[in-house]
């Protein structure tokens, strides 16, 4: 037996028993094929779904070639059925032709590939299919099973994998402390003490300054958790001072839940200072990349660029900025800054939407800027668009900004806290570079 998103449970099954079946002996169902798009797709959502699955005895692909044949050949009553929810997927999100062809192959091979009267598609098989054909739309695929209620997502994520890999090989009561304190900390807990969830970023940080400690302690003979003292803690943490904050405050977290949950019998880290981490000395970029960035062929590249070095924003505000956001030359931010934009950012912000409309003219994504990814859906793009194409981090270039307007200011905190949206502590770290003969009187 086997449940979404986790792998066959080998014991449970040889102690219950395991049903042995050869594939596609009992004779095919055949459905009536409804007539309109609106019943077929009423008819496919009313399906019941079992959570459970019969796994296969033995695990045999099929030929590839002979796969994409019968899909073009043939198309059965389930892929039949699906064809008006792709067709209305694909006007409202703008499709080529192309890539509507590339869902419905997909989908047909789909229907090949599982058994008779299966009516739900689990993430992990239409992920697979990148092994038979692989012009697939895999993305596409996915967004319109989940619009049809058809999908299982029974996709591990990237977190829980990172978290197995980690810490593979523990003693088996301090790998069940951890998940524990994993499990509460991306999901929360409403029983108390109650947490909140907490964003996967911040635990994956968390448990890169833990997993060294940890794996080094598991080595010592350390069996559980609830034998770390603090003496031992504080010989374990490291001398870099950024490795050892992220370190402090995971174990802060981790002995902090497991107190709370009685799995130990004291917090070691219990009136442990945290140790601030190491700050880096801001510095300018180089003219030279930034001017090439500035004057870049691709459209995108130059407006992401212009808007970073003439107002400093951040790459996260980047991603998020959508059409509507700007009126008359004047971007508004989610916090409530209006931002008068500069000229050479208007006649950037003016040749990327015409190529925007000229490439992509059907697209529904309301975001300012859109990819091939994002375009026929209504998702930002990544985190490294356009920046890897730029030479230079959306970063280097706000860092850059600030430390122009520290000179040009002469140092006025509350002018560059309300200009950058930045806090008083942050503005402090870059008056530490002020070069009083590149800027007027500071003020004391």
């Amino acid at each position: 037996m086997q449940q979404p998103g986790r792998d066959i449970d080998l014991d449970e099954g040889t102690r219950h028993g395991l049903q042995l079946f050869f594939a596609n002996m009992p004779a095919r169902r055949k459905l009536p094929l409804p007539a309109q798009s609106t019943r077929a797709s009423r008819i496919v959502l009313d399906a019941e779904a079992s959570v459970w699955e019969q796994p296969a005895l033995f695990e045999l692909a099929p030929d590839p070639e002979v796969l994409r044949q019968r899909a073009t050949a043939q198309a059965r009553d389930w892929s039949y059925r699906t064809d008006g929810i792709v067709f209305e997927h694909a006007r409202q999100f703008g499709w080529s032709n192309r890539q509507t062809n590339q869902v419905r192959r997909s989908l047909k091979m789909l229907q090949i590939l599982a058994p008779d009267g299966t009516t739900m598609v689990r993430a992990t098989e239409v992920i697979r299919l990148r092994r038979y054909d692989a012009e697939g739309n895999i993305v596409s695929t996915l967004d319109v099973l989940d619009a049809a209620g058809l999908l299982i997502d029974d996709r591990t994520p990237h977190i829980d994998r990172y978290f197995d890999g980690k810490f593979a090989g523990l003693p088996p009561a301090m790998r069940t402390q951890l998940e524990l304190w994993f499990d509460i900390m991306i999901h929360g807990s409403p029983i108390p003490p109650r947490r909140k969830p907490r964003d996967p970023a911040t635990v994956k940080i968390q448990i890169l300054g833990i997993a060294p400690i940890v794996t080094a302690w598991a080595e010592d003979g350390i069996e559980s958790l609830a034998e770390i003292s603090p003496e031992l803690l504080l010989d374990s943490l490291p001398a870099d001072a950024g490795k050892r904050h992220w370190a402090e405050r995971g174990f802060r977290a981790l002995f902090g839940i497991l107190k709370g949950r009685n799995a130990i019998f004291a917090d070691p880290t219990t009136g442990m200072p945290l140790t601030e981490p190491r700050r880096s000395t801001p510095l300018p970029a180089d003219t030279e990349t930034i001017l090439a960035a500035l004057n870049h062929s691709d459209p995108a590249v130059a407006l992401a660029t212009s808007i970073v070095a003439f107002h400093g924003l951040t790459n996260l505000q980047i991603r998020a900025l959508q059409l509507t956001d700007i009126i008359d030359g004047r971007l508004t931010l989610p916090d409530g800054r209006v931002i008068p934009l500069a000229e050479p950012v208007r006649a950037r912000l003016r040749t990327w939407l015409d190529h925007r409309a000229t490439r992509w003219p059907r697209t529904m994504n309301p975001h300012l800027f859109v990819t091939m990814q994002t375009a026929p859906r209504l998702s930002a793009p990544s985190r490294q668009f356009p920046w890897l194409k730029a030479g230079i981090s959306a970063q280097t270039l706000r860092t850059d900004r600030v430390l122009h307007e520290v000179q040009a200011s002469g140092g006025d905190v509350r002018r560059i806290s309300d200009l950058f949206g930045i806090g008083i502590e942050s503005v402090a770290r870059y008056l530490g570079v002020l070069d009083p003969d590149l800027s007027g009187h500071r003020p004391d």
